[in-house]
């Protein structure tokens, strides 16, 4: 095998065709982060190596990036010398850039992330006493136009990446210093004595951020099964809750091919209702989506189904609401948990959120009949992190700084007119 040191970079792969997994960068080079261990192999036999040789760096590249939190080649100890600087001459292991991040003053932490192409997504982490959840997005951007919902009013740009899904998940742990202590060299790799990692900050994962999962179906499958995956991010899919607003034909597939646990942005319990704040509903109505549901592979009393329900005044919060949500749950036999959640409002919005006693009355008639309905405490609401709110700061700034720009050239003619 030649000096791979010396190999030429005209045997990169073009990024043009791998652009459905991974987005192109202007220097050329293919970002690792989100690829499963075949991919990477694959990409590097076709950028020179043989075989034997890129399914041995694969593997060794693979536990870097998700054991160790590695970004840098250079750090990867037990690859030679010489292959580390032909592997990043050729790729990277990449981060969303952070472009802000804001503290509540409830301990939840939002970030404004950016895409290598200019896009903008956001994520959230809410912690909590007994675990710590990450609101990880799959979109930039939203096509369901859900009328409570302050991200439901962008317009969705594309779909995330396998590494832009991933990267979410490595950023909040490079946030939280949740990376493994301690150092690994050639001579000890078979002895990790002092290869250890603290108590997580970060126990559980929901897709509920920016997008529709299931629309983006094929990313969020091979994102969350490195996540899931026992030698790269090795979180439980029952720490991992995927939320859909009910597009039935990919929710049988979602439960057998990635198993994790299932909530339904139900919100309604009538055609008419529903059909106004969840549009989806007029192509998969209530009756479809709860047969969906019923046929959940996996949901049991163990995993019960969570349907999310955002509490509208004089919307969908009556007594009698209430009552159909049981007599619905109870027709399909579903094992379910209705999170009850305080609208939580943003500029524009048509709605309000329901009085705190008339939420407590809704709950307590879903309790009475034996179904878990708690109500939710609105978390980051000072930083527009709460559920339903996260609408890209960025798309605000960015009309904010062409009105300066306006401003200036208006300033500016009027200048040279003078």
């Amino acid at each position: 095998m030649p000096d791979t040191a010396l190999m030429p970079i005209a045997g990169q792969v073009d990024p043009v065709t791998t652009a459905r997994d991974i987005t192109p960068r202007e220097d050329g080079r293919l970002d690792l982060l989100g690829l499963p261990k075949k991919r990477i192999m694959a990409l590097f036999e076709e950028a020179g190596l043989d075989t034997k040789q890129a399914k041995l760096r694969a593997k060794q590249v693979f536990h870097w990036i998700y054991h160790r939190g590695v970004t840098e080649f250079a750090a990867m100890t037990d690859i030679s010398k010489t292959m580390r600087p032909w592997l990043d001459e050729r790729f990277i292991v990449g981060r969303p850039d952070v472009v802000e991040a804001q503290h509540s003053t409830d301990g939840t932490r939002k970030w404004l992330l950016r895409t290598d192409d200019g896009h903008d997504f956001e994520m959230v982490f809410i912690p909590d006493a007994d675990r710590g959840t990450l609101c990880v997005s799959s979109q930039v951007g939203c096509t369901l136009n859900c009328t409570f919902c302050h991200t439901g009013t962008m317009r969705l740009v594309r779909n995330l990446t396998p590494g832009e899904i991933v990267g979410q998940v490595m950023l909040a742990r490079d946030a939280l210093g949740e990376w493994p202590k301690g150092k690994m060299d050639v001579a000890d790799e078979a002895d990790e004595a002092d290869y250890s990692s603290d108590g997580r900050l970060l126990t559980n994962i929901v897709m509920m951020g920016m997008g529709e999962p299931l629309y983006n179906y094929e990313n969020v499958k091979g994102a969350l099964s490195i996540v899931m995956d026992g030698e790269g991010l090795a979180l439980s899919k029952r720490r991992i809750t995927l939320s859909t607003s009910g597009v039935v034909p990919l929710m049988q597939k979602c439960g057998e091919e990635i198993g994790v646990n299932l909530a339904v942005s139900l919100h309604a319990v009538t055609k008419e209702v529903r059909d106004e704040i969840v549009p989806i509903n007029r192509k998969y109505g209530l009756e479809e989506l709860l047969q969906a549901c019923a046929d959940y592979p996996g949901a049991s009393n163990a995993r019960r189904i969570t349907f999310e329900y955002v509490m509208l005044k004089d919307k969908n919060d009556s007594d009698d609401d209430a009552r159909e949500l049981v007599r619905l749950i109870k027709q399909y036999g579903l094992p379910a948990k209705v999170n009850l959640i305080p609208f939580n409002p943003w500029p524009g919005s048509a709605y309000e959120c329901s009085a705190p006693e008339r939420i407590r009355s809704f709950s307590n008639i879903v309790f009475e009949h034996g179904i878990s309905a708690p109500v939710r405490t609105p978390r980051g609401r000072d930083i527009d992190a709460a559920c339903g709110q996260l609408k890209t700061s960025a798309e605000k700034k960015s009309r904010a700084q062409r009105d300066r720009e306006a401003a200036a050239a208006e300033a500016e003619a009027e200048a040279q007119e003078a």
